[in-house]
């Protein structure tokens, strides 16, 4: 399964918009947002596609976001969320809460961390457990989104340009 990784898009559409393009274009059947979503207008971008987000520390409001996201038929995690996709367990976070970062990777118990917040892309491991950080679409040097492919663990950086 072809994952598409999103972070930090602090209600900035016409990014966000390029990079669901490129990552769709590269037959991306799933989207992640790891936080910092920033608005409606965000949410309103990943309408009809399949997709799970969770909040980050800039995102204000989430009780009336969240309703918002409801009425658009789109997946919340809240501050935290976990999924089965493509036969892989993922742990979802923003990446503010170091505590609760640790805490996942010490469980062991999940195939992929996904995280975002620091506005940088890595990939690093832990265990058995993968940390994926796809940068930011917003405040960095390079606006970058992650693709994950969870049948050969192929990830690969992208541009958004």
């Amino acid at each position: 399964m072809l994952i598409g990784i999103l972070s930090d898009t602090h209600d900035r559409t016409d990014p966000l918009i390029a990079a669901l393009r490129q990552l769709g274009s590269r037959g991306a059947e799933y989207y992640i947002h790891c936080g910092d979503v920033g608005g409606q207008r965000v949410l309103d971008q990943f309408a009809g596609l399949p997709v799970t987000f969770v909040w980050g520390n800039n995102d204000w409001d989430v009780a009336d976001l969240e309703e918002y996201a409801k009425s658009l038929g789109l997946s919340c995690g809240g501050r935290q969320a976990e999924l089965n996709l493509g036969g892989k367990s993922f742990a979802i976070t923003h990446g503010d809460n170091p505590a609760l970062c640790r805490q996942i990777l010490e469980a062991e118990q999940t195939d992929y961390l996904l995280q975002g917040h620091t506005h940088v892309f890595s990939d690093t491991r832990a265990g058995r457990t993968r940390l994926i950080n796809p940068g930011a679409l917003y405040r960095a040097h390079f606006k970058t989104v992650a693709l994950l492919d969870t049948e050969t663990d192929r990830l690969d950086k992208i541009v958004v340009g």
